[in-house]
């Protein structure tokens, strides 16, 4: 008797845990989750320089822009990535931030590799306000981020 108790209680107890993962992927929090920060600052976007390469993609998940670029290299793996806002907010509504993405690649290859890097963008976020338009530099349309 004590162990059909047992089974019992185990088999409600698993079918309970099984239930508590059906959240909306777009509810999950992503602080600490992104793979970078975003700059604000009007002197670094004013004067910031790139180096050649292709958006393949860029998604709004949560408070992470996850943007997908392609470029030529040897393997990509040298890398490195900035997100900068000019800090300037236009005043519309939603209101609208204005962002430049940037590839650091010393690189000296002909190849093409793809790369994904992530920027949190809490510190975009306007208070009063639970949503935003992005204008990324170089992206045919504008993202949507709300918090």
């Amino acid at each position: 008797m004590i162990k059909r108790i047992l089974f019992v209680t185990s088999v409600v107890l698993c079918c309970f845990l099984s239930i508590q993962c059906d959240e909306d992927d777009d509810n999950i929090p992503t602080k600490g989750i992104c793979d970078q920060t975003t700059i604000v600052k009007k002197e670094i976007y004013d004067s910031l320089v790139s180096a050649d390469f292709t958006f393949v993609d860029a998604e709004v998940k949560g408070d992470c822009l996850t943007i997908e670029i392609s470029a030529s290299g040897c393997d990509g793996n040298t890398w490195k990535f900035n997100l900068v806002d000019s800090g300037a907010v236009a005043e519309s509504s939603p209101e609208q931030r204005y962002l430049k993405f940037q590839l650091i690649n010393e690189e000296a290859c002909l190849a093409v590799f793809k790369r994904i890097v992530s920027f949190d963008l809490t510190p975009l976020q306007i208070s009063g306000s639970n949503e935003i338009i992005l204008n990324l530099e170089g992206l045919e349309s504008s993202l949507r981020y709300k918090y």
